[in-house]
């Protein structure tokens, strides 16, 4: 798996030793490194390949760390620790152990955590969770820990160094197409395949004249919608499909509960009021802001006051509905597009 890059786990493994060997435990590595290409690469490529916006982490956690690791080493201890910006709580009415939102609302990563399932969750403890980065570092160093000084981890881990699009294009190549303005359908330049862009993105496509943003994508003639007009109104959505939900308790939100919900749609504090219509594993989410970059494959997490409930998958891309076909033989006049091949 060498071609993944230089992931830290070496750099990782030293620093948790080091900690250990300052409180006398011991510590024993355990690889899972073709499971998780086999339960995480694959679906990140797979994803990518049919023009949706993969989440590595969350089917890391879900897969993996909540997966696979449970599943082999679960049973020989009665709790299982993560580092993550999480908390539980058992819910007395009902017996379950509920997902709750971390006491620091900017590292909060509930949201990396929405997939999982009850029997995850109910022996899983969260140490950190209750305090905010700010005291954990302030912690850190009054323990005078060695890793009190490292940096955040950043990125997606089995990628190390490498850049998503390098990564991309080394499992699936180039397959250059055409930019079409949104708004009107003309030819604004080439692109170097529809996998390498998600909605919303603005840099590293290469065109003069923007800025412009990725509004849509039609994976099955390779085009991709932009528009210099990402944030006008018409952009924005205020409704989408989910497919794929998972509930932490194992069972669905109430109607009742529906109507009161909270959605965050990406990894950070912001959340948007919501109503969502059920129908057996999908639904129909109502927002109460407009919001823009909704990509299929995105997961987007429930919550009720602090409890995240669980997730769904957004299933489509509701402005390919709109966007216009190629104007034949149109390009635009207002700029010069270069691509390079």
């Amino acid at each position: 798996l060498s071609h993944l890059g230089e992931c830290p786990w070496e750099e990782d493994l030293t620093y948790a030793e080091s900690v250990c060997d300052q409180i006398n435990l011991k510590v024993e590595a355990v690889s899972l490194q073709q499971e998780y290409m086999d339960s995480v690469v694959e679906y990140t490529i797979q994803d990518a390949k049919a023009g949706r916006t993969p989440n590595p982490d969350v089917m890391c956690n879900s897969r993996v760390k909540f997966g696979v690791f449970l599943d082999r080493f679960g049973e020989d201890f009665s709790r299982v620790a993560s580092g993550h910006y999480a908390r539980t709580r058992t819910n007395h009415r009902s017996g379950t152990t509920e997902l709750v939102s971390s006491a620091d609302e900017w590292k909060d990563q509930t949201y990396f955590l929405a997939h999982l399932k009850q029997s995850q969750v109910e022996n899983t403890l969260f140490p950190i969770g209750g305090y905010t980065k700010a005291r954990v570092r302030e912690l850190a160093n009054e323990y005078n820990l060695p890793n009190k000084a490292r940096k955040d981890s950043q990125g997606i881990c089995f990628l190390g160094k490498i850049k998503f699009d390098d990564f991309l294009e080394h499992r699936l190549g180039r397959q250059p197409g055409l930019f079409l303005e949104y708004e009107t359908g003309l030819v604004l330049g080439k692109h170097r395949g529809f996998w390498f862009y998600t909605l919303g993105q603005r840099k590293g496509l290469g065109l003069s004249g923007g800025p412009w943003y990725v509004v849509s994508k039609n994976a099955a003639e390779n085009i991709v919608y932009i528009s210099g007009k990402y944030h006008e109104m018409d952009k924005s959505r205020t409704a989408f499909s989910v497919e794929s939900l998972s509930w932490i308790s194992g069972t669905s939100p109430t109607r009742e509960e529906c109507a009161a919900l909270r959605v965050k749609i990406r990894h950070g504090p912001r959340t948007i009021q919501c109503r969502l219509v059920l129908e057996n594993d999908t639904g129909y989410v109502e927002l109460e802001e407009k919001e823009s970059g909704l990509a299929p494959g995105q997961f987007a997490a429930f919550y009720l006051g602090d409890v995240c409930l669980g997730s769904g998958v957004i299933s489509a891309d509701s402005g390919l509905e709109h966007a216009p076909k190629a104007s034949p033989g149109a390009s635009s006049k207002r700029l010069q597009a270069h691509y390079i091949a």
